[in-house]
């Protein structure tokens, strides 16, 4: 039980650090988190698809803006020092978590039919 506790505080120190890392590493480009969601898979690939259109071409003009900021070798804080960005801004991941519940459900109603 101590050893728990030791465990979780340990791990949420570290999580509070490495997202704090992450931020700046996406606020210097100008990306959210879940920009950096492959869409190759099936349920980030469905739930972009069920996206609303502003959400979809925002994440393209953020990832287009990393694009080129990143070969300028340049910052996005040397052309809008006073932009504020919601690094962790969640868009989609209540639509993926839903979808992966879904999928869940569906695979556990299905467990008698395999081959």
């Amino acid at each position: 039980m101590a050893l728990r506790m030791v465990y979780d505080k340990a791990m949420g120190f570290a999580a509070r650090q490495y997202q704090a890392v992450l931020g700046n590493q996406l606020s210097q480009y100008g990306l959210r988190y879940e920009d950096l969601l492959i869409e190759e898979e099936a349920p980030v690939k469905e739930a972009l698809e069920l996206a609303d259109p502003e959400v979809l071409t925002a994440r393209t003009r953020r990832l287009k803006r990393a694009i080129d900021l990143s070969y300028k070798r340049k910052s996005l804080q040397d052309y809008a020092p006073n932009m504020q960005l919601d690094t962790f801004k969640s868009e989609l991941m209540p639509d993926i978590d839903k979808i992966r519940a879904r999928d869940h459900e569906y695979a556990q109603l299905n467990a008698h039919h395999k081959m």
